[in-house]
């Protein structure tokens, strides 16, 4: 039998039953930057960690110039030596500010939670994702560096769910 888990873990294991709770839960644990904050800071700390966790068809479309790729689904990996999809820079990063991001603030919020568990002390998360990024007009690229327009970042990001997503027939 496994050990019973203790502490948050404990709690976001046996209370949690949606995805909104497990996001209320680790808005708690983890800071967040709105997007105003984060160009202010860009502008005083122009090499400021921004990490993007959104997949690679994401990140290829738009994202901030400057800002490392490592997907969510292989973070752990990332911030490790000794595999494959280890980033020496990313692992080296322990004790740097570092700002992740994603498309609307909720897989950076994990990934900033996960983050904190394996020995990062300086990860925020930035609150309303690259949507709110957008909406602030602040200046994103695209895979070849090239400047994204903000009505085709408008666009993109406009949601798309259909009536299944929405839990409606």
């Amino acid at each position: 039998m496994f050990p019973r888990p203790t502490g948050l873990t404990a709690h976001l294991i046996t209370d949690m039953k949606r995805f909104n709770e497990l996001l209320d839960a680790v808005r708690n644990e983890v800071a967040e930057i709105f997007p105003w904050d984060l160009a202010n800071k860009l502008e005083q700390e122009p090499d400021l960690m921004i990490l993007d966790v959104r997949e690679p068809y994401e990140f290829k479309a738009m994202h901030i110039d400057r800002s490392i790729h490592v997907p969510r689904g292989i973070l752990e990996t990332s911030c490790e030596y000794g595999y494959e999809e280890t980033l020496p820079e990313l692992v080296a990063a322990r004790d740097r500010e570092i700002v992740i991001v994603c498309r609307s603030g909720n897989r950076s919020l994990l990934a900033a939670y996960t983050m904190q568990l394996m020995g990062y002390e300086h990860v925020r998360s930035l609150k309303t994702g690259l949507r709110g990024w957008n909406d602030y007009e602040q200046r994103l690229v695209d895979g070849s560096g090239q400047p994204v327009s903000i009505d085709k970042a408008d666009h993109y990001f406009a949601p798309r769910l259909t009536a299944a997503q929405l839990g409606k027939s």
